[in-house]
């Protein structure tokens, strides 16, 4: 198992929180758009091997890959984009929802989004690949519970 690039905040709701607090120091959206561009980055490795039809995320204008793994415990999200601020968004649904057990993720509505801000500032498509994302997330979630 890979080691999580993310600040574990004990709970989602901290996380959310933390994200919500992080976002809060940038005065414009171009400066939180570079923020989720840096953050994006972050992203740890993705094995070329993953990069395959069998993971990618439909629903998303971007290539979106994700890879689920773990158990009704401990369930760990590995994802990439070929999109520099999608891969940004990518990082915050996973510093949320990644490394929780299934039922914290069935149980945490993702409010960062509109805490943030975000829901005003993506475009319908970037907004339907996030719900596809967060879909994704928590239909893994139903399968292990």
């Amino acid at each position: 198992m890979m080691e999580s690039p993310f600040p574990l905040e004990p709970t989602a709701a901290e996380a959310q929180a933390a994200i919500a607090e992080e976002f809060a120091f940038f005065g414009d959206w171009s400066e939180r758009y570079q923020y989720l561009i840096d953050l994006g980055r972050k992203l740890p490795a993705f094995p070329e091997e993953w990069k395959s039809e069998e993971h990618r995320l439909l629903g998303c204008q971007s290539m979106v890959w994700i890879v689920p793994e773990g158990n009704a415990q401990n369930l760990r999200f590995h994802a990439i984009s070929d999109s520099a601020i999608v891969s940004g968004l990518i990082y915050l649904a996973l510093r949320v929802y990644s490394g929780r057990s299934a039922e914290e993720i069935l149980a945490t509505e993702p409010t960062y989004i509109s805490d943030i801000g975000l829901a005003k500032h993506l475009s319908p498509t970037r907004s339907n690949g996030v719900a596809a994302m967060l879909a994704f997330i928590r239909d893994t979630a139903k399968a292990q519970s």
